[in-house]
């Protein structure tokens, strides 16, 4: 019968042995974001390149990075950004500034009065690797 020391060695290798389990994240290169208008109602989609700034209404959206789980894990995407907004007719202010993730937009919520962002998708483009 085994002890109780060798329980908790048995238990401590398969604990080891299973730490890193998990693939590496993907990076992408296409970030589809959806922008709620809470005036209008209105839900747009925007697809912005990871690297490139879009302005939408009085937002100016850039992404910074974008990462997706492996097709074998739990779908995922993570999404670097910065969001400014349009204070004047030059002048922009930061609003937001993080890492959003797709299942769980709650988790770093964008607050602002007139719109919501949250994302849709990070996008792997095959064809350019």
């Amino acid at each position: 019968m085994a002890t109780l020391r060798q329980i908790y060695f048995i238990l401590l290798f398969i604990l080891i042995l299973f730490k890193n389990v998990h693939a590496e994240p993907i990076s992408g290169n296409l970030v589809f974001l959806h922008v709620l208008d809470k005036v209008t109602s209105r839900v747009d989609v925007i697809e912005i390149q990871v690297g490139e700034i879009v302005e939408f209404a009085s937002l100016r959206i850039e992404i910074l990075l974008c990462k997706s789980r492996p097709p074998e894990e739990v779908p995922e995407d993570f999404v670097l950004l910065k969001i400014d907004d349009r204070i004047s007719q030059e002048n922009f202010e930061t609003v937001f500034q993080g890492w959003m993730i797709s299942s769980s937009p709650t988790v770093t919520p964008f607050e602002h009065p007139t719109y919501d962002v949250w994302v849709k998708d990070c996008k792997i483009d095959i064809e350019s690797e």
